[in-house]
């Protein structure tokens, strides 16, 4: 049931229940936050924030993954589902430098939804670099480049584990880790 007392559509409920029990990388900390209302009759977020420990100090990147599901569908999404996402983490000065960081961004998404096996359509999405320079008294801030990606697209099947795993990659791409081996799961440590 919902929280007005209707009942979920099947689908939907279909689609969460690809979303549980899903491995991640242990710098993924993954969190459920309120979903966006206005958009479509059912929706789900989560947060992510990249960090190898628990220290704020520590983190990487952080993310959003949201799934909309309208049971009547919208022209825009070609289907009754949409994944949004958005990733973003800071980089080296020479990385931000690099010309072709845009694609860089955008390939990281689309090769991490190929490994993944998460099949879409009606993908776009923007990668957006941005300087920041600090002065007076945040000086000692120095300077900073963050790239953010952007994107959206429709889900081929109600199975969205396999995009929710391609989000968690493109995030801890952005964030600088190295992929894991092809067959390896990343363990947890013991708390």
């Amino acid at each position: 049931m919902n929280s007005d007392g209707s009942r979920i559509p099947p689908d939907f409920e279909d689609a969460l229940l690809s979303l549980r029990g899903r491995r991640q990388r242990p710098e993924v900390h993954l969190a459920e936050v309120p979903p966006p209302t206005r958009i479509a009759p059912y929706a789900l977020a989560l947060t992510a924030e990249v960090n190898p420990t628990t220290d704020p100090e520590t983190m990487l990147g952080n993310g959003r993954f949201v799934v909309l599901h309208d049971p009547e569908g919208q022209s825009a999404w070609n289907g009754t589902f949409r994944i949004i996402v958005m990733a973003r983490a800071t980089l080296e000065d020479e990385m931000g430098a690099d010309p072709l960081l845009g694609e860089v961004g955008w390939a990281w998404l689309t090769d991490a939804l190929e490994s993944a096996g998460a099949g879409y359509h009606s993908l776009s999405g923007t990668v957006t670099r941005v300087l920041s320079e600090s002065f007076g008294g945040l000086a000692l801030r120095g300077r900073t480049v963050e790239i953010e990606l952007r994107a959206s697209w429709t889900p081929n099947t109600t199975d969205l584990g396999p995009h929710l795993d391609a989000w968690t990659a493109l995030a801890a791409s952005a964030a600088g880790l190295e992929p894991l081996p092809e067959g390896v799961t990343a363990l947890r440590p013991h708390q």
